[in-house]
């Protein structure tokens, strides 16, 4: 089936095989490998992406369902000059981050969860970002930096 698609305010067209996930087409079509895949049943959020401005997990999607749709990844968050949008700068400045392997889609949970909410208190940020998980931080620190950039995310 022919899709298009604006990912990062890049149009993309392209035939794809209609069982083709979302993560995969952007992936390995569009190729930004920052949206990872990490369990491809929708429980741990590495492949959370902005469709029309809102999170959802790339994995629950197939490509097809995105046909005509604005999409925004990882890689699209910071400005064209390199200028890290609010949310990650707050994640580097906060050590919300170990391995780095939920990071992408944790950034993108929360920019999310901070257009709907731009001034959450802690137990709304854990009880916001409860799809995404992290082996790593305890997310004490990820909870910091989300609290650090409300009211500055774009």
């Amino acid at each position: 089936m022919e899709i298009s698609v604006t990912v990062n305010g890049v149009m993309h067209t392209g035939n794809v095989e209609p069982r083709t996930l979302l993560v995969q087409y952007i992936r390995e079509h569009v190729g930004l490998t920052g949206t990872n895949i990490g369990c491809d049943t929708s429980s741990c959020g590495a492949c959370s992406i902005h469709l029309n401005g809102e999170a959802v997990k790339s994995c629950t999607m197939l490509a097809v369902q995105a046909d005509g749709q604005n999409i925004t990844t990882i890689e699209g968050m910071a400005d064209a000059d390199g200028t890290l949008h609010p949310m990650q700068q707050a994640f580097m400045e906060n050590h919300g981050l170990q391995c780095g392997y939920c990071t992408p889609g944790m950034v993108m949970a929360a920019t999310s969860l901070l257009g709907e909410n731009p001034n959450p208190t802690e137990r709304e940020v854990r009880i916001g970002l409860e799809g995404n998980l992290c082996r790593c931080t305890g997310y004490h620190n990820i909870v910091q930096s989300v609290l650090a950039a409300a009211g500055g995310a774009k």
